[in-house]
């Protein structure tokens, strides 16, 4: 069966969304057509809007200036840096609440396989912001792979003497069964138990 171009156009940009095939995004499209205009067009203005999106120029968050609310906040403790990797981590931890100083994201972790070396991440801007802000503490908020332990390495190497660099905890999650863990969580675990 032959679909309206229109029909089409649209299945084809929500498959470009992650983890939405064909089939997901038809299902999608057949959805928004039953909305009435008023959603349509608030929805079309939202997509739209988006291309207007500005990334923070201290630490690379989302931001509608030239900082993010983040980085303006007074409150903040800015000789503690927390690096993420993607500001989706950034977002993780900030809704956490337990965190009060200020990120960096890098936008990636360093992967020479796919020829992502230092200059293709924010690293020189890191360090900057060490100096600038005279911070004391950096946070390693960077997943737990090859390439994420490899930036961790670097960035550690890099940062001036007497600034301490902390890797956050990994392990079991809270109501986890070790019987259903894979052995690197087990690992990870193990390596950062602490005296009680």
């Amino acid at each position: 069966m032959e679909l309206p171009e229109k029909i089409k156009n649209v299945v084809e940009v929500f498959s470009l969304l992650p983890g939405v095939g064909e089939k997901t995004a038809l299902r999608q499209t057949l959805q928004v057509l039953k909305w009435n205009e008023a959603v349509l067009e608030k929805f079309s203005a939202g997509v739209r809007e988006l291309s207007q999106i500005e990334y923070c120029s201290e630490c690379g968050f989302f931001s509608e200036g030239v900082l993010c609310n983040i980085c303006s906040d007074g409150e903040r403790d800015p000789r503690v840096i927390c690096v993420v990797e993607e500001v989706t981590d950034c977002m993780a931890i900030e809704n956490s609440g337990a965190f009060r100083g200020l990120y960096h994201v890098l936008g990636g972790v360093l992967n020479p396989m796919l020829g992502v070396g230092p200059e293709n991440l924010s690293l020189s801007r890191l360090f900057e912001r060490v100096r600038e802000k005279q911070a004391n503490e950096v946070i390693l908020a960077l997943n737990p792979s090859v390439e994420g332990d490899a930036t961790c390495a670097y960035i550690k190497e890099k940062l001036p003497k007497g600034v301490r660099a902390d890797r956050i905890g990994f392990g079991i999650p809270i109501g986890g069964s070790l019987e259903y863990l894979d052995s690197m969580t087990i690992t990870k675990a193990l390596e950062n138990k602490k005296h009680l």
